[in-house]
């Protein structure tokens, strides 16, 4: 196995036209934000805006690391106390019967280092889906798509409803053939899978310390090990998912790996396109902490506020050390804040980080 690659400022390529993009994606997330908040009365996230559990818990630091892996976050061993938001893709409020990729945002808190530029607190977020790649090449091809689902934010939730059985059964039968669409995933034909069974990657790449690398978060417990693949029935059942992990949270003890993948060649592992997988037996995932959650109310009102309401993830609060490389987290940056920003506006609720 190849060493892994030192970064270096170098392995990014910045294009003169991104501010731009990232103006469009402001637009165009401003659109999606304020159609949710103008028909519902109230200000949700521009992606991910429906939830479907908060979960409290630990990230235990593995101890005796290898030097390449002892880096950032995981420089030295430890215990962090973590919040988990299990949430699907749409930056609208939808019936769980429209099937959408699953997301998985991870908040670790009390984290030491020199932090990137303008994060507050002290935490590091991280945050993943579960596929392993991006459903775009860069920010401008992203945008028009994200151009087009902001078109359809506030169509009828019958059609979308049909529209996602329609591209689930469509994404059944290439699957049968060795092809996935994540494009089709990201319109509602992803299957609807149990969110606690699922493995999450954060498909693009990250400052590693002294290297480059991509993150994962996958469940080892028995308890949810057996719940991957598990489809659940949203039929007449709109909010399916939360009442799902709600009742098996009660009785279940998750544990997760966080595992890295190293990169060890820039050529075949990327760092400006997402949409290249990086293969696992030439750079793979090696494990670095375990996440654990008791089992807990999944949707205790007084944490779905604090966390829901009053946090924000993005992948630009944490350290310089874990710095988001790459077209697509460059054009991350900007959106998520103003995102938030119009929901700490429009709702009268502060938000903050822990420790800010």
């Amino acid at each position: 196995m190849q060493a892994p690659v030192r970064y270096s400022p170098d392995v990014e390529d910045v294009k003169p036209d991104e501010g731009q993009t990232i103006e469009g994606l402001n637009e165009t997330f401003d659109t999606i934000l304020q159609r949710v908040a103008i028909d519902s009365g109230h200000a949700v996230r521009s992606v991910h805006a429906k939830a479907h559990g908060i979960l409290e818990g630990t990230l235990k630091i593995d101890p005796s690391l290898p030097p390449e892996l002892a880096q950032g976050l995981f420089a030295k061993p430890g215990e962090h106390r973590v919040y988990l938001r299990l949430s699907t893709n749409a930056g609208d409020i939808l019936p769980d019967a429209v099937s959408l990729p699953r997301g998985l945002a991870l908040k670790v808190l009390d984290v030491d280092g020199e932090r990137l530029p303008d994060a507050e607190g002290t935490t590091q977020n991280f945050i993943f889906v579960n596929g392993k790649v991006f459903q775009a090449p860069n920010a401008k091809k992203f945008l028009g798509s994200l151009k087009m689902l902001a078109k359809t934010t506030d169509r009828v939730e019958s059609l979308k409803v049909a529209a996602s059985a329609v591209l689930r059964d469509v994404n059944e039968v290439l699957g049968m053939v060795g092809i996935e669409s994540s494009t089709i995933g990201s319109l509602g034909g992803a299957p609807n899978v149990d969110p606690l069974g699922e493995t999450y990657y954060s498909v693009t790449p990250f400052r590693y310390g002294d290297h480059i690398a991509k993150f994962s978060v996958a469940p080892v417990a028995p308890g949810l090990t057996a719940l991957t693949g598990n489809k659940i029935d949203a039929s007449g059942r709109p909010d399916a998912i939360r009442e799902t992990v709600q009742s098996e949270m009660q009785g279940i003890e998750g544990v997760w790996e966080f595992r890295v993948q190293l990169c060890r060649d820039l050529e075949r592992q990327p760092v400006e396109d997402p949409t290249v997988e990086w293969d696992e037996e030439e750079a793979p995932f090696q494990r670095v902490g375990l996440i654990t959650a008791r089992p807990q109310d999944s949707w205790d009102e007084a944490r779905v506020h604090a966390v829901n309401e009053e946090m924000r993830f993005s992948i630009w609060t944490g350290l310089a050390a874990h710095r988001p490389l790459g077209n697509i987290n460059r054009a991350r940056n900007a959106p998520y804040k103003h995102s938030a920003e119009f929901r700490q506006r429009f709702n009268g609720c502060p938000i903050h980080e822990p420790g800010a």
